[in-house]
């Protein structure tokens, strides 16, 4: 059923659950704000995959982050091992006692880590407004959010179960991160050319005319970013640059982000570094190809998006 607000204690215990990917994540953060300004002395874990726990470590928000490796564990579902592994992680979120369990993400999988926890309330999106609907079934109170914006959806969700109608800031935690040697030690471009979806990526091709402007015309080097399994592929598009106009630069998440704050601009497509680098404010360009910059696109305004109408 449609609820107006979830009766919580004074002291609530929240787990909110969103496991992943990099750009979710960072999309649910300002709901987190939300949800710690609306109650101050709640407890607040959350539920993400591993990869993506250092994005939450230290956040002020935050009292604990729970990892939960459901990646790894669907690879060898049927181990020993794993199945008391899921079973320490079920008993462990049953007893933190949590008053309401937050699916973000509204997926089964989600909902049903939601319902494992066994606390006294889950909420989530209407079934019109989750990815699987059938994952809203398995919430005791569902919302209606009505909005557009993936973050102004988690906003409302997360409005609804405190019952606050304030506007409060979207302002977000994020690590300081870390700075490695392969960085420029000036002013530079940063580029995270890969996407979760090929049709998401620019053609190398254009990278590396837009190294060699930036190069002849400001003197600015264009550092492509991506994985250590992404490497080839960055230095074919380096291969195609003018010497000195464009740089490697594999990395760690967390170097992922210490070099997002150290760029002079970014350039970035539909995937989680354009949405870090939105939630870090950062100035540059955003391009779109088939996917919706209304639902998807940079949130804060600092980065400008282009999308052709083909």
């Amino acid at each position: 059923m449609s609820s107006s607000g979830i009766p919580l204690p004074e002291a609530p215990r929240l787990l909110l659950i969103r496991l992943g990917a990099m750009g979710d994540v960072l999309h649910t953060l300002p709901a987190l704000t939300l949800l710690r300004r609306a109650l101050p002395a709640a407890k607040i874990a959350w539920a993400v995959e591993p990869h993506w726990a250092p994005l939450l470590r230290g956040n002020p928000a935050l009292d604990e982050v729970i990892e939960v490796p459901l990646k790894a564990w669907r690879k060898s579902m049927f181990a020993t091992e794993t199945r008391r592994s899921w079973r320490a992680l079920r008993d462990g979120l049953r007893g933190r006692a949590f008053d309401a369990a937050i699916d973000f993400q509204g997926l089964i999988k989600s909902a049903l880590l939601a319902r494992a926890a066994k606390p006294g309330a889950v909420a989530g999106f209407e079934r019109g407004e989750v990815r699987e609907a059938l994952a809203a079934k398995f919430y005791t109170h569902r919302f209606l959010a009505n909005r557009r914006h993936v973050v102004d959806k988690n906003l409302a969700l997360a409005r609804g179960v405190c019952s606050v109608t304030d506007d409060f800031p979207a302002a977000v935690y994020l690590p300081d991160g870390e700075q490695a040697e392969s960085l420029p030690g000036g002013d530079f471009i940063l580029a995270s050319p890969l996407a979760g979806w090929k049709s998401k990526q620019w053609p190398p091709e254009r990278y590396a005319k837009l190294a060699a402007l930036a190069w002849q015309q400001r003197r600015l080097p264009l550092v492509l970013d991506g994985a250590p399994a992404d490497r080839a592929y960055l230095e074919g598009i380096a291969d195609l640059a003018p010497e000195g106009a464009c740089r490697v630069h594999v990395s760690s998440l967390l170097e992922l982000v210490g070099a997002t704050r150290a760029a002079t601009a970014v350039l970035g497509v539909d995937s989680g570094p354009m949405h870090l680098a939105a939630a870090l404010n950062k100035r540059g360009v955003a391009l779109f190809g088939p996917t919706d910059p209304e639902r998807n696109g940079p949130y804060g305004g600092t980065l400008t998006t282009l999308r052709s109408p083909g």
